[in-house]
């Protein structure tokens, strides 16, 4: 989903025009606490927000400030649009964390295209979070367990190397499977490089 926050209605809709002509939905949001009050948890399938600076009610820079308040970074990456930009602006927001910064009139397909790397990373930090939800729900014996797996170490070497039984070393390798979504040991590394 793009979440556009421009109090101008005319950007607005070019720019939801925009990103539907690129198969993206898109909302839009005449002022930042609009768009405060309306914003969550980011979606697990990608999600960015086009930011103007000056707005009325509440500028982009302090929206900006929210959303890094809340967590939100980098799963709900921000691309600035300004028509009234400086480079310090520019070099702040970017050091911040904000994915990128366009100052108006800018080029439709730079702008879209950056548009399709910000969902591509917030997709990619969506994925990164979840492992990271599954990993917690790990015991501390299924932790040691995973680090030897991971290692390359046969259940037999595990097994020796714990002081536990062969067959509990299996149950461990199964709750680790289950609960990190995995069927395969190759496949447990991909999920974890």
């Amino acid at each position: 989903m793009l979440h556009i926050v421009d109090d101008e209605e005319v950007i607005r809709d070019a720019l939801a025009w925009l990103a539907q002509s690129r198969g993206l939905a898109a909302r839009g949001y005449a002022g930042g606490q609009a768009f405060l009050d309306s914003v969550g948890e980011p979606d697990l399938e990608g999600d960015c927000v086009l930011l103007d600076v000056r707005m009325p009610d509440m500028n982009g820079v302090a929206v900006f400030d929210q959303l890094i308040g809340r967590g939100l970074l980098p799963r709900l990456p921000v691309i600035f649009l300004t028509g009234h930009g400086d480079v310090p602006m520019a070099v702040d927001s970017l050091k911040r964390g904000a994915f990128d910064f366009f100052e108006k009139p800018f080029n439709d397909n730079q702008l879209m295209d950056r548009v399709d790397q910000a969902l591509a990373a917030s997709r990619a930090a969506a994925a990164s979070d979840q492992v990271r939800v599954r990993l917690a729900t790990l015991s501390a014996r299924e932790r040691e367990v995973l680090d030897l797996i991971l290692a390359g170490k046969m259940n037999k070497v595990v097994a020796d190397e714990l002081g536990i039984s062969m067959r509990t070393v299996e149950v461990h390798r199964a709750h680790i499977f289950d609960k990190m979504q995995v069927k395969t040991a190759v496949e447990l590394a991909g999920l974890l490089k």
